[in-house]
């Protein structure tokens, strides 16, 4: 019997359309750049479709085909020449290697390039015309993306990472795995149903009402027969794209009226939380002041929207300019962005002492550069930090302090996501007052175990986190809370409905 042949490659990153610093080929560099054959064996964020996919292989004795794995850390548009340079080497391996039974694809979701809106739609579409109208593709998003309806014609069935944190991402692949199986064995026909509520929020899962809403949605999936995997597009704000916004989405087993009403139910129930959903955010100094009446400790404080998992550049100074003026002292910042900061202090070496200039150098909204007397702590080249079973690049980094003040350089961009931030620098992050981490919420899980407070603050804007003031000129206009909305006013896509036409079905 003939092995069944499967392709899985992956081209992701998030591109928030207002942040000035762009990607080119040395962003997949830094962070993911992986021909045939040399992806590690930890997952990114977005490339466990292809670790799990050699698991899956390897226990099924299917044969795979891994194509190139592409992932750059968030920021703003991607080159057109870098974009379409890594969806022609992916298309030319899917049509050297084929034919396939099944094609697994990681994305992100909310990627932007130069002249194109929806480059994970091309990008499916094109590998759609490749491999014909008969072989499931199938894909991972994360949640914060833009469920285009060019994407979800050309697929079979897509899937987005429940948590936020995304902690679930592995998981996720592994659903992916499970229905390509299950596909490939005639067992079932994925066919995908969307709702669209005609919002826009922020959705932490790590709280209510996110954590009953998501636990509600895997309760469903096990119980109701025919129901293959449920998502929530959460959308991603800082994407100024045409459909941007939340997405609901089910994956069925050629079920499409039970899909419709699942995504229809969890669409409306999720707009009546719309503006319940988001963490209280407090200011630097509001912050700070909790922080210090709290009686223990470690405190995290989150910078919340300078958080380079959005694609800023994670080098704003307005929290620790704020630390320094209270002579704050026993806490430690993981970590601000400056590549430059950081070759001097590599060339000044351990235990010097220097004036050194760093931080805010990226765009308004973000403070000022912090001018100060430092000493060098620690200096490592090509320092790391975990995210779940991945390890996440940050690059040179240094450690300095300003007085009982520590702070973390790095110089390739990644949001904190793990205490390892500060374990691998000699910091014991539980032995901290305060903890400051620029992330939204992708740090959660890991700082929970040590940390009994933990605060989330808005300290400028370096994200445009207001859809209501965002100078958006290609988003849509009509969902909340861009404009009010009373009642919930979404629309059904029956995308799958082309995919039974396709497939003479």
């Amino acid at each position: 019997m003939t092995k069944p042949r499967a392709f899985t490659a992956v081209l992701a990153t998030e591109t928030n359309t207002f942040s000035p610093i762009r990607i080119d080929i040395n962003a997949f560099r830094a962070s993911l750049l992986a021909r045939p054959g040399e992806h590690p064996e930890t997952p990114t964020l977005c490339s466990a479709v292809m670790t799990v996919g050699r698991r899956f292989a390897r226990e099924n004795g299917w044969e795979l085909i891994e194509g190139t794995a592409a992932w750059a850390d968030p920021a703003g548009l991607v080159s057109r020449q870098t974009f379409e340079g890594l969806r022609d080497e992916i298309l030319d391996q899917v049509a050297a290697g084929g034919p396939f039974d099944v094609v697994v694809i990681g994305l992100h979701g909310a990627m932007v390039a130069d002249g194109y809106d929806d480059p994970e739609g091309d990008l499916l579409s094109r590998i759609r015309s490749i491999i014909g109208p008969d072989v499931p593709i199938i894909a991972t998003f994360d949640p914060h993306s833009h469920l285009t309806a060019k994407r979800v014609a050309a697929a079979d069935a897509l899937i987005a990472f429940k948590e936020f944190p995304h902690i679930d991402f592995v998981d996720r692949a592994e659903d992916a795995w499970r229905i390509a199986g299950q596909a490939v064995a005639g067992e079932v026909k994925p066919v995908m149903s969307v709702y669209d509520p005609k919002m826009i929020d922020v959705f932490p899962t790590t709280s209510e009402p996110m954590r009953r809403f998501v636990d509600d949605m895997i309760r469903l999936e096990k119980e109701t027969p025919d129901l293959l995997s449920l998502s929530v597009i959460h959308g991603f704000m800082a994407g100024d794209v045409p459909e941007m916004g939340t997405r609901l989405l089910a994956v069925t087993n050629n079920a499409p009226v039970l899909g419709q009403k699942m995504a229809r139910d969890l669409g409306e129930a999720l707009f009546e939380l719309r503006g319940k959903v988001r963490s209280i955010e407090l200011t630097p100094a509001d912050a700070y002041a909790r922080a210090l009446e709290f009686d223990g400790g470690p405190v995290t404080i989150a910078d919340m929207w300078d958080n380079p998992g959005g694609g800023t550049a994670g080098d704003a100074t307005v929290l620790l300019a704020e630390a320094m003026a209270r002579n704050l002292e026993c806490i430690a910042f993981g970590s601000i962005w400056d590549p430059v900061a950081v070759q001097l202090c590599h060339a000044a070496g351990e235990g010097a002492q220097m004036m050194l200039r760093f931080g805010a150098k990226s765009a308004p909204e973000t403070g000022d550069p912090i001018d100060a007397e430092v000493e060098i702590v620690r200096n490592i080249r090509n320092a790391e930090q975990a995210f779940g079973q991945s390890i996440v690049p940050i690059g040179d980094a240094s450690l300095i302090r300003i007085g009982g003040i520590e702070v973390i350089l790095n110089s390739t961009r990644a949001q904190c996501f793990d205490t390892s931030l500060f374990s691998n620098f000699g910091i014991d992050p539980a032995k901290r007052k305060i903890l400051v981490v620029k992330s939204t919420n992708h740090f959660h899980q890991s700082f929970a175990r040590i940390s009994p407070l933990i605060l989330y603050c808005a300290a400028g804007r370096p994200y445009p986190n207001d859809p209501r003031v965002t100078p958006y000129k290609k988003a849509p206009r009509d969902i909340w809370p861009i404009n009010e909305i009373a009642p919930a006013n979404g629309h059904e896509t029956k995308t799958s409905a082309g995919s039974a036409g396709r497939r003479g079905g």
